[in-house]
């Protein structure tokens, strides 16, 4: 019986994707101006693979969700983890605290680590 379970899961794992898993967002920094006009620079750790798996993009979020910009990240960083990237003119609503970024990649789409960082 234990031997069947064995094989049942050693079977199951050949299945499932190997190598790069999904985006983590590490850390952001944000700078704000009075009039909430900000700049975001966020750092990514993902297992970049090549072309066809690789971390592609970073958002900024409200907290209700609401997506206000998009880095987009044009190729790999295989050699480069984590990595930071900026974003500058992101114009956040009157009365936002504070925002989400998540990121984004080829094959898993979003579900990595996201981070809340308070707006200055």
């Amino acid at each position: 019986m234990i031997s069947k379970l064995l094989l049942s899961a050693i079977s199951l794992t050949c299945w499932l994707p190997a190598g790069a898993g999904e985006a983590d967002v590490l850390q952001v920094k944000p700078g704000c101006t009075e009039d909430l006009v900000c700049s975001f620079a966020v750092t990514v750790e993902h297992a970049d693979s090549g072309w066809d798996h690789y971390a592609n993009k970073w958002d900024v979020l409200l907290t209700d969700g609401t997506v206000v910009a998009s880095r987009e990240l044009l190729h790999p960083h295989e050699n480069e983890q984590p990595f930071t990237r900026s974003l500058q003119n992101v114009r956040l609503p009157r009365g936002t605290t504070e925002v989400d970024v998540r990121a984004h990649d080829k094959v898993h789409g979003y579900g990595g680590h996201t981070v809340r960082v308070s707006i200055p």
